[in-house]
């Protein structure tokens, strides 16, 4: 790299790695422990009128692009545009499962949640079935899809482009000499060749077509998942384990900022159009990446 010597990168990131791994094993208890219920910093209105403004932020991009919007007629093209959705039947949940979001700590929890006998919600569908551990959502039929996607409690995890493409990086360190030039491959392949890693949110989790019903933002899943659990029907004395999204998120405020004066301006330019559909549909205060977003007539 030319102003940020890889070792030096390596080793923030391998602090918050630790930091996250330690904090994540604390809260790694049989009995779920306590770490996030009470949490005062967001009460329940206020995560409820956060959810409305994501909301409608996002039926606002979806009314004003070409986006998948209907459930494809065709198992192979449903297979396809499935393929990121878990679902798990026995806690009525649906999410888009995406490579470099830090979703880990959700999917362990939900996981636990699974094995317990006694934490079950009511079964919204019409018929009886089978309780299976999480699996995509693709593998059922068109009326199961359609009743999950009707009735079940639909969530989407949303981070920073430009983070979740750091966060690529660092996972494949070696495949590229620099930064610079790991984003021109990505930029070279194109948004529909691109790799589940750095393909954009819109394009893997379909947004438009599911219609999610909470938008849950890296960065603050401490706050947000504890609300999030309770209005899903879980019993109360459910507890959450910690979550380092918080920690990890500031360690990527520092990283983004040296890593984004790396690239030319040419470059950080054709990224924000790369992600121009994520960066439309979700607000994302902090990122670099937003300034120099296309106008929409250049979608």
């Amino acid at each position: 790299m030319r102003f940020l010597p890889r070792l030096l990168l390596a080793a923030a990131l391998a602090i918050a790695t630790l930091l996250g791994g330690r904090l994540l094993l604390e809260g790694r208890t049989d009995d779920l422990a306590p770490r996030a219920e009470g949490d005062p910093s967001l009460t329940l209105d206020t995560f409820l009128h956060v959810q409305q403004l994501r909301k409608k932020r996002l039926r606002a991009f979806c009314s004003r692009s070409a986006k998948v919007a209907v459930l494809p007629a065709s198992h192979e093209e449903r297979a396809r545009v499935l393929s990121r959705v878990r679902v798990s039947t026995k806690l009525n949940f649906l999410y888009c499962q995406v490579p470099a979001i830090g979703i880990e700590g959700w999917q362990w929890l939900l996981e636990k949640l699974e094995e317990k006998e006694n934490v079950t919600v009511p079964v919204p569908l019409p018929y009886p079935q089978q309780h299976n551990l999480q699996t995509q959502l693709n593998k059922f039929n068109q009326t199961m899809i359609e009743a999950m996607m009707g009735s079940y409690t639909k969530v989407l995890f949303v981070r920073d482009p430009f983070q979740r493409l750091i966060s690529s990086y660092m996972q494949g360190m070696g495949s590229s000499p620099s930064f610079s030039s790991f984003v021109q491959d990505v930029l070279d392949v194109g948004q529909y060749n691109a790799s589940l890693e750095s393909k954009p949110l819109v394009s893997l989790c379909h947004p438009c077509l599911i219609r999610y019903d909470y938008v849950i933002m890296f960065g603050f899943l401490r706050q947000e998942l504890g609300h999030l659990l309770h209005r899903a029907g879980l019993p109360k004395d459910i507890h959450l384990p910690e979550f380092t999204d918080t920690q990890v998120r500031w360690t990527y405020k520092w990283l983004s900022e040296q890593l984004f004066s790396e690239l030319s301006l040419k470059q950080k330019k054709q990224l924000s159009h790369f992600y121009r559909w994520d960066l439309s549909a979700f607000q994302f205060s902090n990122s670099l990446l937003s300034d120099l977003l296309s106008t929409p007539e250049t979608w």
